[in-house]
């Protein structure tokens, strides 16, 4: 039996230090509130209960050294967090492609979500977190959507993961992704640089939509082979939007293989006919330079085996 512990039923106050600079303030509570579920983090953070220098924040605020972070009374028994599932851990096993002391990248399995809630009790980053006790400050670096496999970059250090931020947002990071789209493309590369916006349906379910309202989101598409019905295609993230990638392509008219979400149902239909069981989207390979460093970093996730043998049973019958 798990044992059970009261989180503190007062007002607590947190100085923020040098190693915690650049973090989300999501990510600085979780783990001070290890045991208490996200949605709990998540519902203090909407209704102000959480403040910083006295003030409401969001989510997604980047701490600054010498914040002071006011956290509320938390009047709950919380089960010590459960162990991540025999099942997870192995299906982590053998997916590290690079690492050293810095920085962890994966190759994320499909079907894996990068971390637990939306009734997931774990993900990605818990169970890395429970089988490398040693490494007491993992941090997802950035997200891949659950049904998405390819290359995950963790920081193992604080100042790794603000190092890698900040050159996320100065378009440094080189991420690129291969996807087999709907249709045969005659031309050899498209962009798109349409907006785009987040809308929650009736019953939660997030979905995004092209929004002259939205933020702005550019993906650059470039034709690897062509086939008689469907397009292999290596995609560059210029910007780095929720579903990007798949609400674009489906805004071209050429849907993402495999997506349910936004894709197209008959074509998927046709593509399960020849085993593609999945989202046909990978994170292949990401390029990036440390400050200081007079090479590039340079990791790549190869293309799983059930992608391959879709490719394989494609060129064997239609390519163009």
């Amino acid at each position: 039996m798990s044992e059970s512990k009261k989180i503190s039923p007062s007002v607590t106050f947190l100085d923020v230090a040098q190693d915690d600079m650049g973090q989300r303030i999501d990510n600085f509570l979780m783990r001070h509130l290890k045991g208490v579920p996200r949605s709990h983090i998540y519902r203090i953070l909407r209704k102000g209960e959480v403040r910083v220098n006295k003030g409401r924040i969001k989510a997604t605020y980047r701490l600054q050294t010498g914040d002071r972070v006011r956290i509320p009374p938390i009047r709950m028994d919380i089960s010590a967090p459960s162990q991540p599932s025999k099942k997870l851990q192995a299906q982590l096993d053998g997916t590290i492609l690079f690492e050293d002391e810095r920085l962890l990248v994966l190759n994320k399995p499909s079907g894996m979500a990068v971390h637990g809630g939306s009734g997931l009790s774990s993900g990605v980053i818990e169970t890395l977190r429970s089988i490398r006790p040693k490494d007491t400050r993992l941090e997802l670096v950035h997200r891949l959507d659950r049904d998405t496999s390819g290359c995950l970059m963790i920081s193992k250090k604080p100042a790794a993961l603000r190092t890698l931020h900040e050159l996320i947002r100065q378009n440094r990071v080189d991420k690129r992704y291969l996807t087999l789209l709907a249709g045969s493309w005659r031309k050899g590369a498209k962009t798109v640089d349409v907006p785009l916006k987040k809308n929650t349906l009736q019953g939660g379910e997030r979905v995004v939509r092209v929004d002259p309202e939205g933020k702005s989101a550019e993906t650059r598409f470039r034709r690897l082979t062509r086939y008689a019905e469907a397009t292999l295609a290596e995609v560059e993230l210029v910007t780095g939007r929720t579903h990007q990638i798949r609400v674009h392509s489906a805004w071209l008219g050429s849907p993402v293989l495999g997506d349910t979400k936004y894709g197209n149902e008959a074509e998927n239909k046709k593509m399960r006919s020849i085993g593609l069981k999945r989202l046909f989207l990978h994170a292949h390979k990401i390029r990036f330079r440390w400050p200081g460093d007079k090479r590039d970093t340079v990791i790549e996730a190869p293309l799983p085996g059930e992608l391959e043998r879709v490719l394989n049973k494609l060129k064997k019958f239609n390519e163009v």
